[in-house]
């Protein structure tokens, strides 16, 4: 198994329970880890094999910044179905955090995993 991976994607959004987030546009940050076999993509070394990262991204944005979720956890099911389902994406571990959201602490959020782990081929 192989990974391809983004790392603190920020993406601004409507995004919270309270009355105040739901008048401002906050900044979450995304860390995205996605199963794949890259030996097609490495082989042949072209694009249309490989789990592009670039188009993961231009659609969680789009799907993020038209959103108005109210719960973290309803935005990472929907942001893990969308990658799984659309880049077809066995597994994946999320990391979804809201920074500045707590006093005190950088930030907060959460961490799943969906999908099942594909063993490693030699």
């Amino acid at each position: 198994m192989d990974i391809v991976y983004i790392r603190d994607l920020r993406i601004d959004t409507i995004i919270g329970i309270f009355d105040w987030e739901r008048k401002v546009r906050q900044t979450i940050s995304i860390d995205l880890e996605m199963a794949t076999d890259i030996r097609s993509a490495a082989a042949t070394d072209d694009i249309q094999f490989a789990l592009n990262y670039k188009d993961v991204s231009q659609r969680l944005i789009r799907l993020i910044e038209d959103s108005e979720f109210e719960l973290v956890e309803t935005m990472a099911e929907t942001v893990a179905k969308t990658v799984r389902e659309e880049f077809n994406v066995p597994w994946l571990k999320m990391r979804l955090s809201k920074p500045g959201a707590i006093r005190g602490a950088r930030d907060v959020g959460l961490i799943i995993e969906r999908g099942e782990k594909p063993v490693s081929a030699s």
